[in-house]
């Protein structure tokens, strides 16, 4: 579920609880403004973290995921967005113009792929190698690279070695496109089958509908 949706919903729940939990406590149990202000905070909270608790729960059984294996995916989630955001402010200092365009490309692949896996979490378990092998491969490169780039004097070997590695980044960009596309790769297969359904079902409409034609023609 989107983060400012569910954030929605638990204020939602939670803000009129906390009001209804002040009324009791200052007309029903007659406890003085303080102290019912006090139980309308801790009602407020627990409704809030109740909420929040029931809408994983949700998120994590439309998924077919065990709680475990949810805690899992989100704590590899959030080390991958930090190094992605590494990633990101490591090629925004790089100023090799001709290489521009693959970095963007770069950037909106694991963008889409973090994306993708943060709103479907299962596909996490198709997207491993991205996760525990290319990402950090990417993110050792470009900072040596940023590095090596800034250096104010550059010999042939320094700027072989640039070469060299604005090559393995590409690669890199290729391989990781195919992690994407290996995480898609049932919703291709999906999407090739119900066309050929289509496809058949329009086909055999037209040769249904040939003897009509014929006969109209006479």
């Amino acid at each position: 579920m989107n983060r400012f949706l569910a954030v929605f919903i638990q204020l939602l729940i939670a803000l009129p609880g906390a009001f209804l939990v002040w009324l009791a406590s200052f007309f029903a149990f007659d406890l003085t403004s303080m102290l019912s202000t006090v139980a309308a905070i801790a009602g407020g909270a627990i409704l809030y973290g109740a909420t929040s608790f029931f809408l994983q729960q949700r998120f994590v059984r439309k998924h077919g995921l065990t709680r475990k294996e949810y805690q899992y995916i989100r704590r590899n989630l959030t080390e991958a967005k930090e190094k992605i955001s590494r990633i990101n402010k490591t090629l925004l200092t790089i100023r090799h113009i001709s290489s521009l365009k693959q970095r963007i490309e770069l950037m909106r692949l694991l963008k889409r792929i973090y994306s993708l896996t943060k709103h479907e979490p299962k596909r996490f378990y198709k997207g491993e190698p991205f996760y525990f092998s290319h990402l950090d491969s990417i993110v050792e490169l470009s900072e040596k690279y940023a590095f090596l780039s800034r250096q104010l004097t550059k010999s042939k070997e320094l700027n072989r070695s640039l070469v060299e590695t604005r090559q393995t980044l590409d690669e890199l960009t290729k391989t990781v496109e195919q992690d994407l596309y290996q995480m898609l790769a049932e919703d291709i297969e999906d999407l090739h089958f119900e066309l050929d359904v289509a496809k058949q079902s329009i086909n055999r409409k037209k040769e249904l509908e040939l003897p009509d034609e014929s006969r109209r023609s006479k």
